[in-house]
């Protein structure tokens, strides 16, 4: 490889020529989705197994992401690769799955290799090729037409533009079977339990509320000296005001107390119930972790109470709860 000077505006200019060429493969793979395509899908649809996909080099590693894409979209889907089905990983295909074979040249040795054997199983296989006429195409139930007119690449030697269609008809097939199947963002969030989406679709209160001893309560006839030594052991800035049963009565929290300081009354004078909010702000156990953030917006408050449909006291959740657990 010989060496030259680096020019920065010959780079710019390759990059941007490769952007180009594969914007218009994408451009001109779109008008091509047809019957085949709606086959393709409503062939997946019906799977009462997994879909095997498989490819060699770059469209190997194409294939692992659309494994991964179906997988986390609501189609059971794993990456085989062809040379090791060769020699015993064709066993992790069964019975009732589909085989996606994704190469632009359609003559993978590797891939060609165990074509027939699938078909001998029995195995209905969806080709992703370049080449409608090609070995692979030829073994296919359902062909899928990834052709593009040039590669990116200068040389046209790398696969650039061919592996990016390829790319691209994984997802259109992923979000089409993903809507045929009316996969929901909480089905998205059950395969994504630890990003952002699953901590805010899969998280409940009752997951994150404090309870038990960790509640500041008080009954109604409490002297305000206790109550506020009950606020300060609890460290939650509110003590709930409860009756008999353990329903809430009322709140009393640090803005409160600020306000009657400002107002001068006589502290020691008055009872938990004389100084508590009536109405508190009130969340169910199985209401969404996200659902109290937002109450907690809306109302400007940084505790809510969780009460069950008696308004019996559960526990409480604090803007610092959902903080922690990354809620919000």
């Amino acid at each position: 490889m010989s060496s030259s000077v680096f020019a920065a505006e010959s780079a710019i200019r390759i990059g941007r020529q490769a952007l180009e060429v594969e914007a218009r493969a994408l451009a001109q793979l779109a008008p091509r989705l047809g019957d085949a395509f709606a086959r393709a899908v409503q062939t997946i649809l019906g799977c009462q197994g997994r879909v095997a996909v498989m490819g060699m080099g770059k469209s190997g590693h194409v294939g692992r992401k659309i494994a991964a894409t179906l997988a986390s979209t609501g189609t059971p889907a794993l990456f085989v690769h062809p040379a090791e089905a060769a020699h015993g990983d064709l066993g992790m295909v069964t019975a009732g799955d589909i085989v996606l074979a994704l190469s632009n040249s359609g003559e993978s040795d590797e891939l060609n290799a165990i074509l027939p054997v699938l078909k001998r199983l029995g195995i209905t296989i969806l080709a992703m090729t370049g080449r409608a006429e090609s070995s692979l195409a030829a073994h296919a139930d359902v062909v899928l037409d990834s052709a593009v007119a040039e590669e990116a690449c200068p040389l046209q030697l790398a696969p650039t533009a061919s592996t990016t269609a390829q790319m691209a008809l994984g997802d259109a097939l992923a979000v089409a079977l993903l809507d045929a199947r009316g996969f929901r963002a909480e089905d998205f969030a059950r395969s994504h339990p630890g990003g952002a989406l699953g901590r805010k679709l899969l998280t409940h209160v009752r997951d994150l509320m404090r309870s038990g001893d960790a509640l500041p309560r008080v009954a109604a006839g409490t002297p305000f000296t206790e109550l506020m030594r009950e606020m300060s052991a609890k460290a939650l800035g509110m003590a709930v005001i409860v009756d008999a049963d353990d329903r809430v009565q009322g709140i009393f929290t640090d803005g409160d107390l600020r306000r009657l300081v400002e107002q001068g009354r006589d502290l020691r004078a008055l009872t938990a119930a004389e100084v508590a909010h009536a109405k508190p702000r009130t969340v169910g156990a199985d209401a969404l972790a996200v659902d109290a953030a937002d109450l907690m917006e809306a109302a400007r408050i940084t505790v809510v109470l969780v009460v069950d449909a008696e308004r019996k006291l559960l526990g409480a959740i604090s803007i610092n709860d959902l903080m922690r657990a990354k809620v919000i």
